[in-house]
């Protein structure tokens, strides 16, 4: 498995593979597909993305996982976000991106690492808890655009 930091050469891979996960559905709070511009500007490059890692092996991207800045969080925090092929889950991408995570949201200044997590995504609470993210706040209301209830978690990671 290769870790390198996600490059403009990526997005159409990372739009086809989060493309694929919201289409599944219950694994993430985003309910829209993303253009490959809009994954540039969310994950890559501009004023949200701090940093994004993609794991890939010879047949192509496995997953990626990025830390973007948000104004609703308090300074010295980014949000993480993690997405990884479903045919590909539990085989260790998952912390190995992790792991090359970590040490850039600390160079990059970060504290604190905020996992917003529906309540009902069962592999996604379980991949924060495995990592040493600590609950800290919830939105048992939180509603799809549907109006489906599933909630919400927020967890940390103090870095």
């Amino acid at each position: 498995m290769i870790l390198r930091p996600a490059t403009r050469a990526d997005a159409a891979a990372m739009t086809a593979l989060l493309n694929r996960i919201i289409a599944i559905g219950g694994t993430t709070a985003h309910e829209q597909p993303f253009s490959e511009a809009a994954v540039i500007a969310h994950y890559i490059e501009g004023d949200e993305p701090i940093c994004c890692h993609v794991a890939e092996d010879p047949a192509g991207l496995i997953g990626f996982q990025c830390v973007g800045n948000n104004a609703a969080l308090p300074t010295g925090w980014g949000d993480i976000g993690t997405f990884v092929d479903p045919s590909r889950q539990r085989s260790g991408a998952g912390a190995a991106l992790f792991a090359a995570t970590v040490p850039t949201a600390r160079a990059a200044g970060l504290r604190v690492l905020n996992a917003t997590i529906r309540a009902d995504n069962r592999p996604g609470l379980g991949y924060y808890a495995r990592r040493g993210f600590v609950d800290y706040t919830e939105d048992p209301d939180f509603r799809l655009k549907s109006g489906a209830r599933v909630g919400r978690v927020s967890r940390r990671f103090d870095l």
